[in-house]
């Protein structure tokens, strides 16, 4: 917020806890700090040569050298142990109401509710304030920045009140960080490692943060929106959700026109894709290869299919290719169809049905 002087307000146990010792350590040190150094200026000012006094030919004192032992360690031991009980109970993931796991991604979070109310619920969530506002490079923005600039999102994680919320985190491509400041977490979520942590938020409201380790250049533009909901409102959501998805999950022997899947592609290429290869299909020289006049894209289906279900192995001066098996059988066949029958490339060239998806992932 702007001018604010300290930390979040703090919205789960944990994150109180923390705040209490930072405020408390802070005292501590401001404590020494001034002692140590009034100690100092007053010893330099009091015994100052220009007044008469002389040096002191001591050099060796057990009392002194006791005390400078003895006092640091009491002080260390008085912080450590309530730090250590903190550390132990943020820790402590067991028991939890419900779990979802958040998969850090170049540049949105995936989310699955694996347990718990709301089980079998999934989705992507992608920063959300328009590409006006932000601008493109080489382009200044062309909007006002909205009140919520860079900490929006389309999907929101929404979790009941007063509910131990377990939080599994991994990547698919670099190291991420899901990190909300008012619940008092942070966890590093790494490609092929399975971390946890959890909340259990005491408000009901909702609370943002953003993904906390520098993943690459659209790094601050994923960021973390969690909504806390009373149980009935919980409820309410997971059926509007779950029978979401069963609308979104269309027939895959359902044979779709050209003119269907190109306009399902277009949104779902500019949720997912054009933040690295850009609205216009131009890429990025060096790190994002174009998909205008692509020979990956003008060739084979096959080969794209493949490309889009396990990535690609970056080329030279190009960055990585993630694979995106998280998006449904309809929205890959879809953008596949859009980039094939956009830009320069070759027009009404071989259409991609969700069928097609469905045999290659087997």
């Amino acid at each position: 917020m702007p001018n604010q002087m300290t930390l979040q307000p703090a919205a789960t146990q944990i994150a109180s806890e923390i705040y209490s010792l930072h405020n408390w350590m802070m005292i501590v040190c401001l404590v020494i700090f001034v002692a140590v150094f009034g100690v100092m200026f007053y010893s330099i000012f009091k015994h100052r040569k220009s007044v008469g006094h002389k040096a002191a030919t001591f050099h060796e004192s057990t009392a002194v050298e006791i005390a400078w032992t003895v006092v640091p360690f009491l002080i260390v031991i008085g912080m450590a142990l309530p730090a250590t009980r903190t550390v132990v109970g943020m820790k402590d993931t067991s028991n939890a109401d419900i779990t979802i796991k958040a998969t850090g991604m170049q540049w949105k979070w995936g989310y699955d509710y694996l347990k718990g109310e709301g089980e079998g619920i999934s989705f992507i969530s992608n920063l959300n304030t328009p590409r006006t506002q932000i601008g493109m490079p080489g382009s200044p923005a062309t909007e006002k920045r909205g009140e919520n600039y860079l900490i929006e999102v389309d999907n929101e994680v929404v979790v009941p009140v007063n509910k131990k919320i377990r939080i599994v985190t991994t990547a698919n491509d670099v190291i991420h960080a899901w990190m909300i400041p008012a619940f008092g977490v942070k966890q590093d979520a790494i490609p092929g490692f399975v971390r946890d942590t959890w909340f259990k938020s005491e408000h009901t409201g909702t609370f943002r943060g953003n993904c906390a380790e520098l993943c690459g250049k659209e790094h601050a533009f994923m960021p973390i929106v969690v909504k806390v909901v009373t149980a009935d409102e919980y409820t309410a959501w997971v059926t509007t959700k779950k029978a979401e998805m069963a609308k979104l999950a269309d027939d895959p022997n359902k044979t779709w026109t050209i003119d269907e899947l190109k306009t399902k592609g277009e949104k779902v290429y500019a949720a997912n894709c054009a933040v690295c290869h850009q609205p216009t299909g131009k890429g990025v020289p060096g790190s994002f290869a174009p998909l205008d006049g692509s020979p990956v894209v003008n060739g084979d289906k096959a080969a794209q299919i493949h490309v889009l279900l396990n990535g690609q192995k970056s080329g030279k001066y190009q960055a990585e290719m993630p694979a995106w098996k998280q998006l449904s059988d309809t929205d890959i066949a879809a953008v596949i169809t859009y980039t094939r029958n956009n830009w320069s490339n070759k027009p009404e060239q071989n259409i991609v049905q969700p069928a097609e998806i469905v045999a290659a992932r087997k």
